[in-house]
């Protein structure tokens, strides 16, 4: 085959696949399944002027479709048009049935009318009678609960709100559920809410005016509530006293000290009791109205909301609570504070016990418990807080007997009050405070009353009167005739009177504590110890320690508390009677009067020796020595005959002393007096001393130291021989009995053996013997010597200008300087040894 021939072969085939690729575009838009779209994108896509290709194809394509309509209308026509011709020779056989039937129509409708009119005459009358029927049985229905309806407004416009909840109930259960259908009956339905509602806020309200009412009348059912359990407390005590009087008629001594007999007292109560209880006993239901509690906790438990009733109720209650236990700032001012404040209490708790007792569920046991316990502590933090500026003893006493009272009060409506009677026993610690301060004050104006000497007794009633008050025995006082006087002064039946009368007083407070009798007398016995030790001590002690008080006065405050001590046995014999307890129990705690008195002995003892020595001073500050006198004047000085006249008059008021106190106070005297000179010796403002300035001063220590006699005097030999002829001396004499021989002068010893060295002048034997245990002046210290020579020696430089001259004068000033090395050289050695 030649080329040209495979081109147009090759030629023909392009074209052939063409034409083919046209025929399926064409197929592929006939057929819709494809998107159109894409197919129309190849044609276009596949070459240029592809599309006007496409066009011719596709027009010959619609010129082959137009031709197969044509053939298919040309083979149908003729059929249509026979069907056509048919239909035209009906018409007019149509047109005349519809005549006939129309005219047939017209005849039976006229013919038909009066039938019509009575058969519709006959429906409605059945209509009408199925209606009545129907009605009937619907009012029949209906009526039931229209009345049920009715009754319930009726209940709610008379108050009766429970029995409308019952109504309600029974509407909604029974009534309703037949005619819920209708319309009316919707409306009740939605109304029954409403009314509810109504009946919650009315029962409220009432609560509420209930809740008001009863915190308004509380502190009346209160003070109700105390006053009755106050009358059977007494009425039981009066029953119990007298079966205790079938077994023996006990004597009762009350605060007057008069003894009575114990049934008089008990029917006297029982008596008083049965006139009491002829009146009409009020009860809390008597008082107060619980209706609307009742009511309304009915209504709650209907309505199935008594959860929330019971928590409103208590949660109010519990405000109320709160407002009650609030005590007023002025509480503790007046006992009717604290009343009003136990009364209201008292009411709270009264009406919550009958709300628990008479309900069931409002209240419960645990919840009464829980608010109790809250109360409690409340109100034992106010009476601890408000007790404690109570000042006065009686305020505090009656305070107690409302505690008691109280305490008691809500014991018999089942509270626990234990801890009530706890704080009664801090409370009683402060009462005996109180009572302490109180009697502080009575003391000291009876030791201010007191003219500290002898009660002088003139006749037989005024000793009687004396010994009632005070337990006073000394047969030796009995047989002395009258006028005579009591050891004591009047300070000492006036303590103990008031001594008893704290006793009554602390009494008074441990009654109605349910204590046993052994308690309340150790409760006694402990008061009446802080009375004696610190209350009766202190004051004892501050007056020994005032200023004014003189010696007399001490001395008979030594001897008043002597008495006071010896009476303490009979104040526990006081305590063991009015407490009834035998005097071998074992546990009895014991008065400690005996140490009290003894320390305020002791005191004044020491002030004694104190003012004593005070007084010395004063003797020996108005010494006036001329330390140059070179002869004594033969006689003491006059400061201290004064001072020894002053001293004796002293220690005959110590007489009435124990032996042991006024030889104290007289060594003590002593011993001050022998220091007292040997400082104003040793005094460094004093220069010189001359010999007969010594032998004067040593007239003046004989004078202390040997017996108040006058003894002849007669030609002196020489100055130590004058001295003791012409001296009055002191302490030989015992002006206090009961020493054992010279005890007195070894007050002087120090005094006596330095003078008699400077006397004797007996400076080799004191050298020599220095320091020996038996040295004849082991009392004499070197430095005194010392001090005292090198006073002399000056004294004698000094005066004696011409003693150069005389021999023995200068061997005496040579035996002076040397005796002066020697003691300096034992000083230095006792200084080096220290």
């Amino acid at each position: 085959m030649s080329a040209a021939e495979k081109s147009g072969a090759r030629g023909t085939m392009l074209e052939e696949d063409t034409d083919q690729n046209y025929e399926n575009v064409l197929a592929e838009i006939q057929s819709f399944e494809l998107p159109i779209e894409a197919t129309l994108r190849s044609v276009y896509d596949d070459q240029p002027n592809a599309h006007k290709k496409f066009m011719e194809k596709l027009d010959a394509c619609i010129r082959n479709h137009d031709k197969e309509i044509e053939k298919m209308c040309n083979f149908h026509h003729q059929g249509f048009v026979d069907a056509i011709t048919e239909l035209l020779k009906v018409r007019t056989d149509a047109e005349k049935l519809k005549v006939q039937v129309t005219d047939t129509n017209r005849r039976f409708q006229d013919a038909g009318k009066e039938i019509i009119i009575q058969t519709e005459d006959i429906i409605r009358c059945r209509i009408q009678q199925r209606n009545i029927i129907t009605v009937v049985e619907k009012l029949q229905l209906c009526l039931p609960v229209l009345e049920m309806y009715s009754k319930l407004k009726e209940q709610m416009d008379a108050k009766r709100y429970y029995s409308a909840l019952k109504t309600m109930e029974l509407l909604e259960n029974v009534y309703f559920p037949r005619v819920s259908q209708y319309r009316f009956c919707q409306l009740m339905i939605e109304n029954l809410p409403k009314l509810r509602e109504d009946i919650k806020e009315i029962s409220m309200s009432d609560l509420k005016d209930f809740l008001e009412s009863i915190r308004k009348h509380s502190d009346k059912i209160g003070e109700t509530a105390m006053k009755q359990a106050q009358q059977q407390k007494i009425f039981s005590v009066a029953l119990q006293k007298q079966n205790n009087v079938k077994f023996g008629k006990n004597m009762y001594i009350n605060h007057d000290r008069i003894p009575e007999e114990k049934n008089e007292i008990v029917l006297k109560y029982v008596l008083e009791e049965e006139d009491e209880n002829e009146e009409e006993v009020l009860t809390v239901q008597d008082l107060v109205d619980f209706s609307p509690v009742y009511r309304c906790l009915h209504i709650y438990s209907v309505l199935g909301d008594e959860e929330t009733f019971e928590n409103y109720y208590r949660k109010q209650r519990k405000k109320q609570a709160r407002l009650v236990l609030q005590p007023q700032s002025n509480m503790h001012e007046t006992v009717d504070g604290y009343r009003r404040y136990f009364t209201q209490i008292v009411g709270f708790f009264v009406v919550e016990d009958h709300i628990l007792h008479v309900t069931q569920g409002l209240v419960t046991r645990a919840y009464t418990d829980e608010l109790w316990n809250m109360a409690l502590s409340k109100i034992i933090a106010v009476l601890r807080a408000h007790s404690s500026y109570c000042t006065d003893p009686d305020l505090v006493l009656e305070l107690k007997n409302l505690i008691v009272i109280f305490a008691d009060t809500l014991q018999g409506y089942g509270f626990p009050v234990n801890r009530l009677f706890d704080l009664l026993f801090e409370i009683r610690d402060q009462y005996n405070e109180t009572l302490l301060k109180k009697w502080a004050g009575v003391f000291r104006d009876i030791f201010e009353e007191d003219n500290y000497s002898p009660i002088p007794i003139v006749s037989e009633e005024e000793y009687k009167i004396v010994i009632s008050k005070f337990p006073f025995q000394d047969p030796d006082l009995e047989k002395q005739s009258f006028p005579k006087k009591f050891p004591m002064s009047q300070s000492v039946p006036h303590i103990y009177i008031q001594v008893k009368e704290f006793i009554y007083a602390s009494l008074k407070f441990s009654e109605s504590l349910h204590r046993s009798s052994t308690e309340i007398d150790d409760m006694l016995r402990k008061s009446t110890n802080l009375l004696l030790t610190r209350t009766l001590s202190s004051c004892l002690l501050n007056l020994i320690r005032k200023p004014h008080m003189g010696l007399a006065e001490l001395v008979q405050i030594i001897i008043n508390t002597t008495h006071l001590e010896q009476a303490c046995k009979y104040l526990e014999d006081f305590i063991t009677n009015i407490t009834n307890i035998s005097q071998e129990t074992v546990h009895t705690t014991r008065l400690y009067g005996l140490s009290t008195f003894k320390d305020a002995r002791h005191a004044a003892e020491g002030e004694i020796y104190t003012k004593l020595n005070q007084k010395i001073d004063e003797f020996v500050q108005l010494a006036d020595y001329d330390w140059t006198m070179s002869e004594p004047d033969g006689r003491a000085s006059g400061y201290l005959m004064d001072l020894i006249n002053f001293l004796r008059s002293i220690f005959q008021v110590f007489t009435h002393l124990p032996g042991k106190v006024a030889q104290t106070a007289c060594m003590s005297a002593c011993q001050h007096l022998s220091t007292s000179l040997m400082q104003m010796l040793l005094d460094s403002e004093l220069k010189q001393i001359s010999m007969g300035a010594v032998q004067q001063f040593n007239l003046d220590v004989i004078q202390c130291e040997y017996s108040f006699v006058v003894m002849t005097s007669g030609p002196p030999v020489s100055p130590l021989k004058k001295i003791h002829v012409h001296v009055v001396v002191f302490a030989s004499s015992e002006p206090v009995p009961g020493f054992q021989g010279d005890t007195l002068q070894l007050a002087f010893i120090d005094l006596r053996q330095l003078l008699d060295l400077f006397m004797v002048w007996d400076w080799s034997t004191y050298l020599a013997d220095y320091g020996q245990p038996a040295s004849k002046y082991l009392r004499v210290n070197p430095n005194t010597a010392l001090i005292l020579l090198e006073k002399m020696k000056d004294t004698s430089k000094k005066n004696n200008i011409f003693a150069q001259f005389r021999k023995n004068d200068r061997d005496k000033q040579k035996l002076i300087e040397t005796v002066v090395k020697q003691l300096r050289s034992l000083v230095n050695g006792m200084s080096q040894h220290t």
